[in-house]
Formats: structure tokens, C-alpha cells, sequence
């Protein structure tokens, strides 16, 4: 039997040839986008094809918005699998309950259409198989959901009522195809344009634009279908089509993107181009752009609206990469398909480097034992070469691109290296990625996932076991550092290998956006949030932005760890090291400013002189002397290297780079003692001070006329992503091992309350059901009268076989406790493993504030190396320099949550101060918790101590 077209595995029929994607400045185009009549059907033939012929009365259908997802504007439901295939795996069949949705649009031509030439009727994105008539005749089919497919409709066009019909099917053969780790968004989703296209205009061009590093030289040849002449007016460029032609030019870099207005004239057309000169190669084993080594400080970037899914507007796109820009971001990997055009004309303009990567993940096959893989069955091999050709074809033209990418996750197989050698063939200017295939036998780089820490040092040092061939390749993380949730930990130890070793040249964070659905009862929904047969959860989440671009606090970290600037402490005769990590350009568009801070209080500021030092280089610069010495403050200086002058990406005063160089810390004095304990006449109240507490349990009541409820010893957290780890790993995850252990449910023992001369000391084990493993603590109060003193120990009692979430004190502030102000690191959230971009400053907040919105609610918030904090009209200070938190929901409420709408606060400010914490890490994904990062129960004591006193002393 005949497979229907959907369940083809050929890629189009009627479709032309891929080409460049360009629009001539003489060239009529008329948008097909906006409101277009639509049929939901649940089979792929539960319709006839009658729609597309002349006349169909269409007046019942409803209306969407083309570009975008039917799924996204009430019709169906969105599903989210990261690997498994949402149908049965028979490839290339899919099942007969396929969503399919047929489309009309009636268009007239403009009046000053050109009645010469002929017509293009272009589509730009359809997920995931797409028929199409024009008028009553079918035009043809095709698959490929992120790629451009174009018919010649000239012939078919007329003045008024032209009647566009596409039926659109969910499932389709191309479907195995495109098991990308995102949702399953069917529609037309990208834009739909008819284009006029001329006698004699071009049709395709390939522009050469190679750079000469030695001899400062640009090598430019345009290769045009159609003969025509190239000119660039800067250069004195005017030569015909296929003619090479050298001279001086400034190189294209993401640093530094020059680019120079060209025009393409041929005998129908004038077409503007923006040249830029690179060349890009692999030298000495080293990915190298114009002759000098790159380290990408790179995102893995899905296309993603919260509202529209991947129908993003160009405002969207420009906002992502202003955002990469501001964030010293400098490279995208496009996973896992060619992105819209308009977003590689960005980077070209702003200047990142991008691999650009092929529509193609046969993932779900690897739950069947790779069984079926199409890539490595000779009767996809065509559709493969058609993705690989409408890639290559479409964005050849891109300064940015520097590598193309074969696909992710496809196994191994014949298909890929038949993709790579026609690649390689039609573009040679160019390097070749492909991360699945260890062999690296078609590749020009070596590239991995998520390898931990100490394997990326042994790669580094060419101690990594493989095939000869690998090991003279550069190497990359295409992905690594999950940005799942709170997270990710371990960047600055990974930052610190790819500069120390010169085979590492960086990666690729996973990735740049949570891909949250708006959504009226979540805020953002999720995995399981439709209803999915199979899912993966909030794993979609795990993105450097929220699903509205607001910047994570993973973001601001990565943007400080990957700073192209290092400002480094003084030596004892008050100089600074300044290293210029920039690729290409040199300091000069910098500004660099010290202050000079007395507890986070700046007391005086000026200006760096620093040289303009070239890539690599390094300059040692003198700051001023010091003010008078002030032995009762901590001081420090801060020197910030900032935008000199306004860019095309931010404007001048941005902050690139900073550092602060301690200059004298001070330690707390203990508080006096003197005031004595004394038990109220009835037995039930000791009073120490301004301090009240229960005298059968030890607790505090209230300190100063202030409730205060349950203060003790915490080590519970909610748990991060990371801490939940994945579930299809079989070894249980860090938060398993707490909960089996009842570290979720630790019960507190008073074993004995004694006031004493020197104050009050409280003693209890705390510990959980069902275990011997105890943490025995004892509580040490004293008071001067006015201020109170407390003084922890804890002392782990057993072999403790997991680390711990935390330790500290947990205690809850009734009532009004809206404004939090502290000396301590800023402004955001900051973990053992997360803190390099913490400030220590003065900083305020109100407690709404102090919240981090992570789509599913977990462990956040928390502000590192606090001197003291002010909140609900108390103040604590330590000499511990804990980290605190402050929410108005209880831990296990936020533990229970699965969305932020699930979390109503209370009446009660609940305050953590955490001596210690259990670090981060990547393990939704990744390597785990770095061993010096982990909270150990070690054999011995652990105390902490702080002074609670009023803000109105």
C-alpha cells in the first residue's frame, strides 16, 4: 500500500531549489501574515480535500493569527517531551490520530503588482507537514518544520481573490526527524510571503568574503546564478560576478563587526548586501577566526515566546541578543535547528559567533536501542541532505555563522556523513560539528555534553583516551552547565579550565530560555500542565531568562564568570593586575573607575587609568593610597571597567567587569554579659534581658516587645532541580537520598534547659523517624540587657552518608515585615557554588523582592556573606557571615509547590540565617555538587553565633 504524503519519508514535492534568503530593495513582496480561517481535524483524512477548490464556503471555520501554533490560540493542546516520541515509534509511519489543521487565506495583489517575471510563494516555518494549494491547484507538499520552502506561482496568481489553502498535519515522517527537547507546536508558525521575482534577477548568490590576517587583506567573490556586477563604494570594489578580487579591509568578529554595504546588481534587480571578512579554520588544533584562537562564552538558544511559542516577532529576536551582548555572552549555538533568518541578520550586525545547526534530532530512538534510526537507513539519506541543503543554502551568506552543525542527538549512521560530505563540498569555508559520533570521523571539532569538571581538565591536557584522530582536535562543550531552576553551580571552575588549558575553547550553556506557556491558572505552565500523555515535567524550564526574558540570577552569574575583562587584587604596593581576555579588541572602549568603600558606604572615587591592552595582554596599574585607616570598618575597593561611549548594544556607563579587593575586614566583638536569667514566679517563662523564652523548651518568645516563633535549627531546604536531579538516572539524587534520610521531617528533642550565671544554654538532638543519626545542638544565649547573644553548636552524631541542605536558624517574624536592608553580597541570590557575581554593598529590598520567580518553586532567594540584616524592626549581626532568606511561606510550602500561584503568603516573615549551605550544581542535567562545595557532616563541632538587638538603637 502507497504511504500517504504526511508518511513519506521523501522531504517536498513542487518545492524549488533551497537558495540565499534575501529581499532586493527594488522587490515586490506582499505578507500573507494575519488573520487566516481555520479547520481543526483529528484524523489526517477525517476531511476530503474539497476546501482548496474554488468557491469552498469557509464561512463557519474559525480565524487565527498565521504566523503561530493552533494549539497556543484554543484549538488542541500543547505536549512537551524531552526525548520520547509522544506516538508510537513505526517509522515512518504515525498515528491515525494525527491533529490536522486546514487553513485559508484570501489575498488580493497590490495594484502596482509587476505583471512581468514570476512569483514566490515562500513559507518560512510549518511544524510539521504541510500540503498547499493556490487557487484550486495543488502546489505541492513538503516537511522540514524550521526550514524555508518555496513554489513558483506565477502563473496561478491573479488581481483579487487569490485563495491560499494549506493543510497541515501534527505527526508526519519528518516528525522522527524532529525530537528536539522542546514542545510539539504544531502550526504555521513562521512567516508565509509572496515575493516577485523579475527577469533577470539574481536567484541565488554566495558571497566569499575571506580575510587575510597577515596581510591585513580581504579576498571578496560573489557568486551569482545570474551574471551581474558587485560593488562596496568603501573599498572601490566594482567587478563582475565570479571575479575575485583583493583588498585592505577591516575584519569581521563578534568584537569588533565590521561590515561593508555592498550592492548585487544583476539585469532584473539591485540586491544590498552587508559584507564582512573572516576566515575561519582549525590551526595548531585551535578553532581560529582571522588567524587568532576563539573561546566561546556561548548559549544554547530555542526560539520561544511564553504567548506565541516559536513565533517570535523581530522585536523579540533583538531583544535576545541585546540581552546575550549585555550579558558578555559572545556565541549561540541555534539549537537545534536553523533559527529565523532575521536572527542570524542580528548577530551579523551585533556580533556573535553562532553554529548554526541542522533541523534534525532522531533522539527517541535511543529508547528503543536506536532501532529504525533514520540516519543510518539509506531511505531518509535524501530527506537528510534536503535539511542539510535548505540550512547551508539559506544562511551561507552570514559573517556569524562560523560552524555548521549536522543535527543533535541522532545516534550514528551513513545519513550523517553523506550530510557532511555534501557540506563539506557546496561550503569548505566553514568547520563542521557534530557532538553525537565520539569517533569525530566527520567532524572538525570534538565536542561533548555535559562531561564534569575533571574530565573537560584531562581532555584539556590530551590525557582523554580515544582515536588518534580526535585528539588533535579543538574541543567545545555544545552543551553543558544546566540552567535548570536555581542554578547552574560550578561556572567559575569550568571559566578557569577553558583558560588554562588551550585545546578547552569553551561551550554552551543549556540553555538560554525557560519555555513556560502563559498561562491563566500557573502563570507559567509546564510539562503535565495539558494533560500530556508523556512528559518531562518543568525540564522545558531551564533557561538563563524567565519565560519573560527577565534575567535569572544564573545569567547575571554566567555574565560575571564569563567577564572578558579580569581585574585581579593588589600587591601590597596598591597596584591592580588588568587582563584583557578579549579574541580581537583591545581595552580602549573601556572606562575603568575605583571606589573606595567604609562598610558599604562609598567614602571616595576616581578614575583608572589603564592602557588600551591589546587581546591576551596585561597591564599592572597603581591605585591611589587609601583613606585614613579605620580599624572598627571593613574596607575595600571596588574597580569597575564600564562602556567608555555609547554602543549599537548598550549605552556608554554599561558595566562590563568588575572586582572587589578587600582591604580590611572586621571582626564582631562579643557581647558582654551580665544580664542573669530569671524564671518567672509560675515556671513558664525565663526572662534573659529584653529576652522572653519558654522555660520547659528553651525556645524564644520574643526579644524587645518583638514575637518570635520557633527559632531552631534548620538543614532543610526545598529542593532545587538540582537537588531532584534526573529521574531517568538510576542512581538516586542528592534530594532522594535527604528525603529517605527524613531530613524533610526532622523532629527536635529539648533534652535540657539551665540557666546559668554566664546566661542560658539549651540542648537538643534533632534528628528523624526511623534513623540513629542525630545532630545534638545546644543553644548558648547571653545578654547585656539590650542586645542578645546567641551562640550555636552543632555536633552530627553518626555516619552521615549525605551531605546536608544547610545549617543555621530558621525563625518567623508575625506581622508587618515589609522592608529588608543589609551589608552583605547583592543584590541577588548567591550559594557556595553560584556567588561570584555577589556585591557586598548596603542593600534593601521588601521581602516580595527577595524572591526569585523560578517557574517551579524551590530553594531561592538567599543572600551570601551578610555582616547583618534588618527586618520585621530587628537587627542581627555575625562575625560567621551567613547567608539569610526571607519569604512569607514556610519551607515545606514552598517544598509542596508546583507553581508560583500555589504559594499564598502568610501572615508570618519566616527568616533563615545559614551559617553553611550545601552548594548547587548541575545535576538536572549534569555533574553534581564539586566536593569543596558540599556541606559535609563532618565528626566535629560546627558553632555559630550572632547578635539580635533592635533597628531603632
Amino acid at each position: 500500500m502507497e504511504l500517504p504524503h504526511h508518511e513519506d519519508v521523501s522531504p517536498a514535492s513542487g518545492t524549488l531549489a533551497p537558495r540565499t534568503w534575501y529581499a532586493a530593495s527594488d522587490a515586490a513582496t506582499l505578507s500573507l501574515d494575519g488573520r487566516w480561517r481555520f479547520r481543526l481535524s483529528p484524523t489526517a483524512d477525517a476531511e476530503d480535500e474539497t476546501f482548496a477548490a474554488e468557491g469552498y464556503d469557509c464561512g463557519a471555520w474559525d480565524e487565527i493569527a498565521v504566523p503561530g501554533h493552533w494549539v497556543l490560540q484554543g484549538h488542541g493542546a500543547p505536549q512537551y517531551t524531552n526525548q520520547l516520541y509522544p506516538f508510537p515509534v513505526d517509522p515512518p509511519r504515525v498515528p491515525t490520530e494525527n491533529p490536522t489543521g486546514d487553513h485559508l487565506h484570501t489575498f488580493d495583489l497590490p495594484a502596482d503588482w509587476p505583471r512581468d517575471g514570476e512569483a514566490l510563494l515562500r513559507f518560512d516555518g510549518v511544524e510539521s507537514c504541510a500540503r498547499v494549494w493556490l487557487n484550486g491547484t495543488a502546489l505541492g507538499d513538503f516537511k522540514g518544520s524550521r526550514l524555508t520552502h518555496e513554489f513558483a506561482v506565477g502563473e496561478l496568481l491573479r488581481p483579487e481573490g487569490n485563495v491560499l489553502a494549506v493543510r497541515v498535519h501534527q505527526w508526519s515522517a519528518g516528525s522522527y526527524l524532529e525530537d528536539q527537547d522542546q514542545w510539539w507546536l504544531p502550526g504555521i508558525f513562521r512567516g508565509v510571503t509572496l515575493l516577485h521575482r523579475p527577469e533577470g534577477c539574481a536567484r541565488d548568490f554566495f558571497v566569499h568574503a575571506a580575510y587575510d590576517h597577515r596581510a591585513g587583506t580581504g579576498t571578496l567573490r560573489v557568486d551569482s546564478e545570474v551574471q551581474g556586477r558587485v560593488t562596496v563604494p568603501e573599498l572601490g570594489i566594482d567587478v563582475p560576478t565570479g571575479e575575485q578580487v583583493v583588498v585592505p579591509v577591516e575584519p569581521w568578529t563578534a568584537e569588533t563587526p565590521r561590515r561593508y554595504d555592498a550592492t548585487l546588481a544583476t539585469p532584473g534587480e539591485r540586491i544590498p548586501l552587508r559584507i564582512g571578512f573572516r576566515t575561519v579554520a582549525v590551526e595548531d588544533g585551535l578553532i581560529t577566526v582571522n588567524g587568532r584562537p576563539v573561546l566561546f562564552r556561548g548559549v544554547n538558544r530555542h526560539e520561544f515566546h511564553p504567548e506565541t511559542g516559536r513565533t517570535l516577532g523581530l522585536d523579540t529576536m533583538r531583544a535576545d541578543v541585546l540581552l546575550m551582548k549585555r550579558h558578555n555572552i559572545n556565541a549561540v549555538r541555534t539549537s537545534h535547528y536553523p533559527p529565523h533568518p532575521a536572527f542570524l541578520d542580528l548577530c551579523d550586525e551585533f556580533g556573535l559567533w553562532v553554529i548554526d545547526e541542522c533541523d534534525l534530532e532522531t533522539h527517541g530512538f535511543q529508547a528503543v536501542g536506536w532501532r529504525g534510526n533514520p540516519v543510518d537507513d539509506d531511505r531518509w539519506t535524501p530527506a537528510l541532505l534536503d535539511r542539510a541543503a535548505r540550512m547551508v543554502e539559506r544562511d551561507k551568506n552570514h559573517p556569524s555563522v562560523v560552524v555548521w552543525s549536522l543535527g543533535n542527538e541522532c545516534g550514528t549512521g551513513r545519513g550523517l556523513r553523506a550530510m557532511a560530505e555534501w557540506v563539506r563540498a557546496r561550503d569548505g569555508s566553514r568547520l563542521l560539528h557534530y557532538e553525537g559520533d565520539r569517533s569525530c570521523a566527520d567532524t572538525d571539532v570534538y565536542s561533548r555534553m555535559y562531561a564534569d569538571h575533571a574530565e573537560v581538565e584531562r581532555i584539556g591536557r590530551g590525557e582523554d583516551e580515544g582515536p588518534r584522530e580526535r585528539g588533535g582536535l579543538p574541543f567545545i562543550l555544545c552543551e553543558y552547565a544546566h540552567a535548570m531552576g536555581n542554578g547552574p553551580g560550578g561556572l567559575g571552575e569550568y571559566q578557569r579550565l577553558f583558560e588554562t588549558y588551550r585545546r578547552l575553547q569553551g561551550g554552551f550553556v543549556w540553555e538560554w530560555i525557560d519555555h513556560g506557556i502563559a498561562h491563566p491558572e500557573h502563570g507559567f505552565a509546564y510539562g503535565g500542565d495539558f494533560g500530556e500523555e508523556l512528559h518531562d515535567g518543568n525540564f522545558v524550564c531551564d533557561g538563563l531568562v524567565f519565560p519573560d526574558r527577565t534575567p535569572s540570577p544564573g545569567l547575571v552569574e554566567y555574565k560575571k564568570v564569563i567577564e572578558p575583562v579580569r581585574i585581579e587584587g593588589h600587591g601590597p604596593d596598591g597596584t591592580v593586575g588588568i587582563t584583557n581576555l578579549h579574541d580581537f579588541a583591545d581595552l580602549s572602549h573601556l572606562a575603568f573607575t575605583w571606589s573606595f568603600e567604609k562598610d558599604g558606604r562609598t567614602v571616595a572615587d576616581g578614575v583608572l587609568a589603564v592602557p588600551p591592552v591589546g587581546p591576551g595582554g596585561r597591564a599592572e596599574v597603581k591605585l591611589p593610597p587609601p583613606p585614613r585607616r579605620d580599624p572598627d570598618a571593613e574596607t575595600q575597593w571596588t574597580v569597575r571597567a564600564t562602556l567608555a561611549e555609547d554602543t549599537a548594544w548598550a549605552p556608554a556607563g554599561h558595566l562590563v567587569a568588575w572586582a572587589q579587593l578587600p582591604v580590611e575586614q572586621r571582626v564582631m566583638l562579643p557581647v558582654p554579659g551580665g544580664a542573669a536569667p530569671v524564671r518567672d514566679a509560675a515556671g513558664r517563662r525565663i526572662t534573659l534581658g529584653a529576652a522572653t523564652f519558654d522555660a520547659r523548651s528553651g525556645t524564644l518568645l520574643s526579644f524587645r516587645d518583638r514575637e518570635i516563633r520557633e527559632l531552631g535549627l534548620d538543614v532543610w531546604r526545598a529542593p532545587t532541580d538540582n537537588d531532584n536531579g534526573m529521574p531517568w538516572r538510576p542512581e538516586p539524587s542528592v534530594a532522594a537520598r535527604w528525603r529517605a534520610l527524613g531530613l524533610d521531617r526532622m523532629r527536635h528533642r529539648v533534652d535540657a534547659v539551665e540557666p546559668g550565671a554566664d546566661g542560658l544554654t539549651v540542648r537538643t538532638r534533632v534528628a528523624a523517624a526511623a534513623s540513629d543519626l542525630a545532630l545534638r545542638t545546644e543553644y548558648h544565649w547571653v545578654s547585656d540587657g539590650s542586645r542578645l547573644h546567641l551562640r550555636m553548636t552543632v555536633t552530627p552524631q553518626g555516619d552521615w552518608p549525605v551531605p546536608l541542605p544547610r545549617i543555621g536558624i530558621r525563625f518567623g517574624l508575625p506581622g508587618a515585615a515589609d522592608r529588608v536592608r543589609w551589608f552583605g553580597g547583592g543584590p541577588g541570590e548567591a550559594y557556595p557554588d553560584t556567588a561570584a557575581a555577589s556585591m557586598t554593598g548596603l542593600w534593601e529590598s521588601d521581602v516580595d523582592a527577595l524572591q526569585t520567580p523560578y517557574v517551579r518553586p524551590q530553594e531561592n532567594g538567599a543572600r551570601a556573606g551578610v555582616r547583618w540584616v534588618e527586618v520585621g524592626g530587628l537587627r542581627v549581626e555575625s562575625d560567621s557571615a551567613p547567608a539569610f532568606t526571607a519569604r512569607r511561606w514556610t519551607t515545606r510550602q514552598l517544598d509542596a509547590a508546583r507553581h508560583r500561584t500555589d504559594l499564598t503568603p502568610g501572615d508570618t516573615v519566616w527568616v533563615n540565617l545559614d551559617s553553611a549551605r550545601h552548594g548547587i550544581g548541575t545535576q538536572s542535567c549534569g555533574p553534581g555538587v564539586l566536593p569543596r562545595y558540599e556541606l559535609r557532616a563532618t565528626p566535629g563541632p560546627t558553632s555559630f553565633s550572632c547578635v539580635f538587638s533592635r533597628t531603632d538603637e
